[in-house]
């Protein structure tokens, strides 16, 4: 059975305010492309983040922050062995973490490999990807084109159950609905805006919200739904008010700063 949620749904404005009022340390490893966004995003829900790989860093703020993220496109400028620190620390710390699995699936072998190096090893409290991506973590066929899916989100949901019930983890299907599961509750977070998919860095941001989201101690699945159900209704306001999408990018941090600060 599939549950529904959408803002405001009382234990998502919960976990909104959760956020908000202790103002968590959010640590991530991404790219440079997405960076900006990502922390533009966390700020406007009331987080505090820090992103990048200085490896001098990396044990300290995993093991400092309330949540961490870790983007398999880090790898444009980090290592795959500090991602794997920053995780292995993260995990050793008890910190919560959130995997994005950007490009597994899409024939790059090191991607593949180090997802299922860290699934394996230290599973994250969150996995969030696309569909195509989600299908292949969970050992299926699909495959993905670069960072877009070639599968749908209701198509992945009985590989994110699997998935969820062998790794212990949350995992969430991004798609015009999305689906978050613990591998035996299913929750469909319906709404958003097709213009997310034309914004660089929408994907990778909701990575970063999942992970504030978790920071301040909130139930998983309860937090993972809640980061989808905020980003998806600033979404929706966003898009009556925006020209295109460059005006639709920064609209959503305003309606994410609105949601926040009017709780």
């Amino acid at each position: 059975m599939t549950t529904e949620i959408r803002w405001p749904e009382p234990y998502v404005t919960e976990a909104l305010r959760a956020v908000r009022d202790t103002s968590p340390l959010v640590f991530g490893l991404t790219n440079y492309i997405t960076a900006g966004l990502n922390a533009n995003m966390v700020l406007a829900v009331g987080g505090s983040p820090a992103i990048g790989g200085n490896p001098a860093a990396v044990r300290p703020l995993a093991t400092a922050a309330g949540g961490v993220w870790i983007n398999l496109a880090a790898q444009v400028t980090d290592s795959p062995e500090l991602l794997l620190d920053a995780a292995r620390t993260a995990h050793a710390a008890g910190t919560r973490w959130v995997l994005d699995p950007v490009t597994v699936g899409a024939g790059i072998s090191v991607s593949d490999d180090l997802a299922a190096e860290l699934i394996g090893s230290v599973p994250p409290t969150a996995v969030r990807g696309n569909a195509s991506e989600i299908i292949a973590l969970a050992g299926g066929s699909a495959t993905s084109r670069g960072v877009d899916a070639t599968a749908t989100a209701e198509d992945a949901v009985p590989y994110a159950r699997r998935l969820a019930t062998r790794t212990g983890s949350v995992i969430a299907i991004s798609g015009p609905t999305d689906y978050v599961t613990d591998g035996e509750q299913v929750v469909a977070v319906p709404g958003g805006h097709r213009w997310l998919t034309r914004v660089t860095g929408a994907g990778c941001s909701l990575g970063a919200l999942v992970a504030a989201f978790l920071a301040p101690g909130t139930d998983p699945l309860r937090a993972t739904v809640a980061a989808h159900a905020v980003l998806a209704v600033a979404a929706e306001r966003s898009a009556l008010i925006s020209r295109g999408t460059g005006t639709f990018a920064a609209n959503v941090l305003d309606e994410l700063t609105i949601l926040s600060e009017g709780l």
